[in-house]
């Protein structure tokens, strides 16, 4: 009977044991010579073990397939020009980062991979304790301990492979390695200009190729690309240094090393006696089993508690430009005259735009300080620390990454599910993105929290609010996965890059990327909103002798009850009564289901409508007279939880392919609110 041939390269770093490992599977049916043309050794080899023929390629011994010498060269042309069945990485158990290094960019290359710990025997004396099935599980490839120098594991390590190489076309595909916002953008730019035929991208794959052009790697680069590409290519590392401050190749190593770090830290403890880099001494402290979440809650805190304190002045500022910019704007007509115009210049314009663009520092301070810790590596952690928590209600840590996105805003979270790949986790993530407090619900905490609470309370209010989502994110995803969402939990390698000092280039290009959509944001839907919005509450105008004898303000709330908005506001008013609000209220929620910040905007045109120059109360003092504190913050409370806006209604039917989980996230998410809110306005209204 013919028997069955598997081809098997072994790979390698120098001094991991892979000649001793190669030996004791060959025995003496070894072949030497020569790769062609150059003097490095090949060695190749048989063993016949029940019943298949096995052939090991003895790869050159190499730190990394990055071409830098001749050994990474044939390594790499090897494994493309004359691909094994499966690659065995020999790993030194007792070094694992510098030798895992080498099994990431095997999985770049979406190789076969079965990983055999050598020297295990070493590792476990130095007291390294290995939990060698879960690792297994992370890297997505089976991990066999060996002794080869006394040949233990070598038939285990045998079976492996026979068992690997049977099933290798059923193997689940290994999601990518992900480097970060700035790379993955550049890939994605080079990756579409690779010509369609060129002879490169069959073997060696689209994103390898464009991650090896971006590395600089001189092999790839010097294969006959048309000088566009070449052009493109020096752009695209230019920009990653100007964003980033470092080579690609540098930020890529960092990420591959993230990796690594990541997957050591959920499945290998070293020993006391094992060196610890600034990184490691770092992490034992913001990861602490005890101490870490603690230490997260607090940064979160201070970031509130510095947004106010350092925004508050120049939002004052931002406030009075505007006022006197309404006060010019209607001295251009007579003091008494009625002008539509004037009315819709000064109230829909001025006082809607202008109630938005208002809380720009608090955005964009916000904004900045997110984008510090992402860029020095701390979001990554702050992830890690929440791997606990998301695993008991059948999510991974990865699922939080998303979820943090969803500070700055839900669509580009809901787009960020896609690193995660198994549907269930991703539908879940999408479902309870939006009840993270997007930067379009920052400005109505900013309106409401100074207008009814002591400037002491309002870092602690913001960092509460925000709890309160993450709070319920968490419940609601257990609720999801115990009922409609059931299954088990795909495991995933959560990457811990080094920390990094932030350049101020790329911090601030982060933080003005965010707050020029906001303004752009400002400028265009909320310009247009404000202006319909605007009409419904001028008209139908109220006739003149319904308004005899009544004071402005008097004379102001007819007209705002008699327009359209006020009559849709007065329909609600029996639905929105048990949560404590008024059609002054109700038609401003109205205009969030459009974008948040509308809110605001409404706010701002029913206040200002009717407002005499002398009277200019700021928006959160007439607030404070109309609303209690309790009242404001079941606004909050109903603005956190409620329906998302339109555009992020789109996006969550787009990312999960139906109409259904859209619009029972649109519907689930407002009953939640309504339910939630009512009973904490009915339930203060008894305590206070």
């Amino acid at each position: 009977m013919k028997q069955t041939r598997i081809t098997v390269a072994l790979a390698g770093n120098p001094n991991s044991g892979k000649t001793t490992l190669f030996n004791a599977l060959t025995g003496a049916r070894q072949h030497i010579g020569n790769y062609p043309g150059v003097t490095v050794e090949k060695k190749e080899g048989l063993r016949f073990y029940n019943g298949f023929e096995i052939k090991f390629v003895d790869l050159p011994g190499t730190y990394s397939l990055t071409a830098y010498s001749i050994e990474e060269i044939i390594a790499r042309d090897v494994l493309v020009a004359e691909p094994p069945d499966l690659v065995v990485h020999v790993v030194d158990s007792s070094n694992l980062e510098r030798n895992l290094y080498l099994t990431t960019q095997l999985m770049e290359m979406n190789t076969t991979l079965v990983l055999a710990f050598n020297m295990i025997d070493v590792a476990r004396r130095q007291g390294h304790d290995m939990d060698l099935p879960k690792l297994s599980e992370l890297l997505g490839c089976p991990i066999v301990p060996t002794v080869a120098s006394r040949k233990k594991g070598i038939d285990r390590l045998l079976d492996t492979i026979i068992q690997t190489a049977r099933h290798k076309a059923d193997r689940p595909a290994r999601p990518p390695l992900r480097y970060g916002k700035e790379i993955e953008q550049q890939l994605e730019s080079i990756m579409r200009l690779i010509p369609d035929g060129h002879p490169l991208a069959e073997p060696y794959g689209r994103r390898w190729l464009a991650l090896k052009l971006l590395e600089q790697d001189r092999e790839i680069l010097d294969r006959g690309w048309p000088e566009p590409m070449i052009q493109a290519v020096a752009q695209s590392v230019e920009r990653i240094k100007k964003h980033v401050g470092d080579e690609p190749e540098i930020v890529i190593a960092d990420r591959r090393y993230g990796v690594i770090s990541g997957a050591c830290q959920e499945a290998f403890r070293p020993s006391v006696e094992s060196r610890h880099t600034a990184s490691d001494a770092a992490d034992a402290v913001l990861l602490h089993r005890l101490l870490g979440l603690p230490i997260f809650a607090l940064l979160m805190y201070a970031v509130f508690a510095l947004t106010f304190r350092l925004g508050d002045p120049l939002m004052g500022w931002i406030e009075t430009a505007f006022e006197g910019l309404a006060t010019a704007t209607a001295g251009l007509w007579p003091p008494d005259a009625e002008s539509p115009v004037k009315s819709l210049l000064v109230d829909g314009i001025l006082g809607g735009v202008g109630g938005v663009v208002v809380f720009l520092p608090n955005i964009l301070l916000l904004f900045l300080a997110i984008a510090i810790i992402e860029d020095s590596g701390y979001m990554a952690r702050a992830a890690f620390l929440m791997d606990r928590v998301m695993h008991k209600i059948g999510l991974h840590g990865k699922s939080f990454i998303p979820m943090l996105i969803g500070f700055g805003c839900s669509i580009p979270a809901m787009m960020g599910t896609r690193i995660l790949e198994d549907r269930r986790n991703r539908l879940t993530t999408l479902m309870i993105i939006p009840l993270m407090s997007c930067g379009a619900r920052l400005p109505i905490y900013a309106l409401l929290i100074p207008a009814f609470f002591a400037p002491c309370w309002h870092g602690l209010m913001m960092w509460l609010i925000y709890m309160i989502g993450i709070g319920l994110a968490i419940v609601c995803a257990w609720l999801l996965r115990k009922t409609l969402l059931r299954g088990q939990t795909v495991p995933f390698v959560m990457e811990l890059p080094p920390y990094r000092v932030p350049t101020l280039r790329g911090v601030l290009l982060h933080m003005w990327q965010r707050g020029g959509l906001y303004l752009k944001k400002a400028g265009t839907v909320i310009l247009a909103i404000s202006i319909v919005l605007w009409a419904m509450t001028s008209y139908p105008k109220v006739g003149d002798e319904a308004l005899a004898g009544l004071s402005e303000e008097q004379a102001g709330q007819v007209a705002l009850r008699h327009s359209i908005a006020g009559r849709v506001g007065s329909a609600l008013g029996p639905v929105l009564r048990p949560m404590g609000f008024d059609e002054r209220i109700g038609t401003a929620l109205i205009g969030a289901l459009a974008a948040k910040e509308v809110f605001v905007a409404q706010l701002g045109i029913v206040y200002s409508m009717g407002q005499t120059d002398e009277e200019s109360e700021t928006l959160r003092e007439k607030l404070r007279q109309d609303y209690t504190p309790l009242q404001g913050f079941c606004i909050m409370l109903f603005a956190l939880i409620s329906a998302p806006c339109i555009a992020t209604v789109a996006v969550c039917r787009r990312e999960s392919g139906t109409w259904t989980w859209a619009l029972f996230q649109f519907a689930g998410l407002t009953a939640l609110a309504y339910g939630i809110t009512a009973v904490v306005y009915q339930v203060g209204r008894l305590l206070l």
